[in-house]
């Protein structure tokens, strides 16, 4: 019988990585106490611990459930998290992001609770000057969302000065994948990340996939990503947390793999793996796209002692079509057929 090392309230825990992080903390013998107010996030994905119903910016609601589940440390993933809409709504971030965030320190100064494991991001950065990006590379970020985060940092680093508050940033680069055990996966309303919409091209559930320039200054001219397994991430939440609980974690580490994958190939692999046919549709640039984002993850991986173990783009390409498969396409088209891969779940 494994010993439980106590609970975890993981704000955003019915998202695509609280979700990811929820069961990564119970396989570590925690419970995850999955706090979310279902804009995003479904329920169908609390699966490894109690499940709190309840908005970050509602501070007596958060107090409420920290005092009836007394947590040890507080995850932070609840955030909106759209680029586009972040230009067009910019209160909207900043209202649920900053404001909801300061909402969830207060309630933890109430009750007392001193540890925190931010979810940021690279978008932090905006475009760098130079690749690859670590962690003192500078800061200015170019859109509402990643300022809102940027935001965030700055707020732990003053708690951490006035208030003792012991806080880790996690600012990762691209999200992908899904769980090995086809238990969970990605599933976004509207959805824009670039794995998802390719398998719903591969899966018939849109004509094509449109590709934003083809004429960058890459290998074959389209834009250059870091892509990390959503497992991955997930582990370096909790290796981090073991850090904030031992008294040494570092206020931010980068989390990558070090190495790029451009839209092309990405789309390639893509076909190989799914065995379909995908249409590609190339379109003009899309303003404030940098040619190439990739990680310097070696403090990460040093200090934290963590290294990427699901994070090839065969990988992640793999265990997203396999939940592709099973909780896309499974329900909006149950006359489309897995190919003859075994890939199922």
């Amino acid at each position: 019988m494994s010993i439980s090392r106590g609970t975890i309230l993981v704000t955003g825990g019915a998202g695509y990585i609280g979700s990811h992080a929820c069961k990564a903390l119970a396989r570590a013998g925690y419970t995850p106490i999955a706090y979310d107010n279902l804009v995003y996030g479904h329920e169908w994905a609390v699966k490894w611990g109690p499940f709190v119903r309840g908005d970050i910016l509602d501070r007596s609601g958060l107090v409420d459930a920290i005092e009836r589940y007394r947590p040890q440390a507080v995850m932070h993933f609840a955030a909106f998290a759209y680029v586009g809409e972040s230009v067009t709504d910019p209160a909207k971030y900043y209202r649920n992001n900053v404001a909801g965030t300061l909402a969830l320190l207060e309630a933890m100064q109430n009750t007392r609770l001193s540890r925190l494991v931010f979810s940021s991001t690279c978008a932090t950065y905006g475009i760098p000057a130079s690749l690859p990006i670590n962690e003192n590379t500078h800061q200015s970020p170019v859109n509402p969302y990643g300022a809102s985060k940027f935001m965030v940092e700055r707020i732990l680093t003053d708690f951490r000065h006035a208030y003792a508050l012991d806080s880790v940033a996690l600012r990762y680069f691209n999200a992908a994948g899904a769980d090995g055990d086809c238990e969970i996966g990605e599933d976004h309303d509207p959805e824009t990340h670039l794995i998802p919409l390719v398998l719903d091209a591969a899966s018939g559930l849109r004509p094509d996939i449109t590709v934003f320039g083809d004429d960058y200054p890459t290998s074959d001219g389209t834009c250059i990503r870091d892509y990390i397994h959503v497992a991955d991430l997930a582990e370096a939440h909790v290796v981090a947390l073991t850090k904030l609980e031992r008294g040494n974690a570092l206020p931010a580490y980068n989390l990558g793999t070090g190495k790029g994958v451009s839209v092309k190939l990405l789309i390639e692999r893509a076909r190989e793996i799914t065995g379909r046919q995908i249409k590609t549709v190339v379109a003009a640039r899309r303003a404030g796209d940098p040619p190439e984002l990739v990680a310097d993850a070696k403090l990460a991986m040093s200090d934290l002692k963590w290294t990427p173990q699901h994070s090839d783009i065969d990988t992640i390409l793999t265990d997203a079509w396999r939940w592709h498969l099973k909780h896309h396409v499974g329900v909006k088209r149950k006359n489309i057929k897995a190919p003859q891969q075994s890939i199922q779940c």
